[in-house]
């Protein structure tokens, strides 16, 4: 009897599963691997930052991939000129607060020395093109992270996590590789560079639910807060250097707010009275647009504008 209690008491306790991961923290460590993937592959990353919802979301993975040390890449932002003040103050108090480096290219220099031509329509989004893969192959970087989700919009379905670009920054979605098991294949010859897209697979509600459980800081423009706007095409556009109103278009005060962060003179507001994180939650819940389709007027030049543009060498 002593012997059986003693077998007994010494078998082997069935071992305890490790807890399932839920949805976004699964896609935080995912986002995690890839930017770790991507400093131990490339000599000179860095990150393209707008000020916007999904590029500070990059920042903020970013630095809990590296923690406690610094994040080890600058930051690029290619100003068009004409963007929301709320969105620069942000972007400054953020690299000041956490220390990093940020490099900005100014299209209006290249329109200055002849480079760019001021289009006529205004806008100046189509224009980040030329001055982003100058400063690209200045500083040499061979890996440029982006804030674009596959769910956005029709080209961006189909890029890969590590999306390739030639000599020329160019894009052929017919030359993108496979990604199998979260394996990212990196190799690229000199002079050319590889787009990294951490979270591909974020929805816009992921990112908004994201940020409530993280505390994220945003731009205050997210948030609904009275502005004086008016109608065209179909959107809520701001007055601004970007010309505006025109003709019979009429400034009206409205309670909006802003889905997404650009080009003032292509970026427009939806009506809203959202001002918390749950409310837009429920917001974004609702929409049967994304953030793009519903309030970039660049995206509506033609059915094929966003993949023309990355054929060109833009996001």
């Amino acid at each position: 009897m002593r012997v059986a209690r003693l077998m007994t008491a010494t078998l082997p306790l069935t071992p305890t599963a490790a807890p399932a991961l839920d949805a976004l923290d699964a896609l935080e460590s995912e986002a995690i691997h890839i930017f770790r993937e991507v400093a131990g592959e490339f000599d000179r990353p860095v990150i393209l930052f707008s000020g916007g919802k999904d590029s500070t979301l990059l920042v903020h993975l970013a630095v809990k991939a590296f923690a406690p040390a610094p994040v080890p890449f600058a930051l690029l932002h290619v100003d068009t000129g004409h963007n929301y003040p709320e969105v620069i103050d942000f972007r400054d108090r953020l690299v000041e607060r956490l220390g990093l480096r940020l490099e900005v290219a100014h299209v209006q220099d290249w329109i200055d020395d002849g480079r760019l031509v001021e289009r006529p329509d205004g806008t100046r989004n189509p224009l980040q093109t030329v001055p982003l893969l100058d400063t690209i192959n200045e500083h040499r970087f061979d890996a440029v992270f982006g804030g674009g989700r596959r769910d956005e919009e029709r080209a961006r379905a189909k890029e890969r996590i590590m999306s390739l670009r030639d000599a020329f920054g160019r894009w052929d979605p017919r030359k993108q590789r496979p990604e199998l098991w979260n394996l990212y294949n990196g190799r690229h010859a000199p002079g050319e560079h590889v787009r990294v897209f951490p979270i591909s697979n974020w929805t816009e509600l992921d990112v908004w639910r994201y940020i409530q459980r993280e505390g994220i800081e945003l731009p205050s423009i997210y948030f609904a807060h009275e502005r004086e706007v008016f109608r065209r095409d179909g959107m809520w556009l701001a007055e601004g250097p970007w010309g505006g109103p025109r003709g019979s278009e009429e400034l009206v005060k409205k309670s909006v707010r802003y889905r997404t962060v650009g080009d003032g003179s292509c970026t427009g507001a939806v009506e809203s009275t959202a001002n918390t994180l749950d409310e837009i939650i429920a917001e974004v819940t609702a929409s049967r647009l994304t953030e793009r389709g519903a309030t970039r007027a660049d995206d509506r030049l033609s059915e094929a504008a966003m993949e023309d543009r990355k054929r060109e060498g833009y996001f």
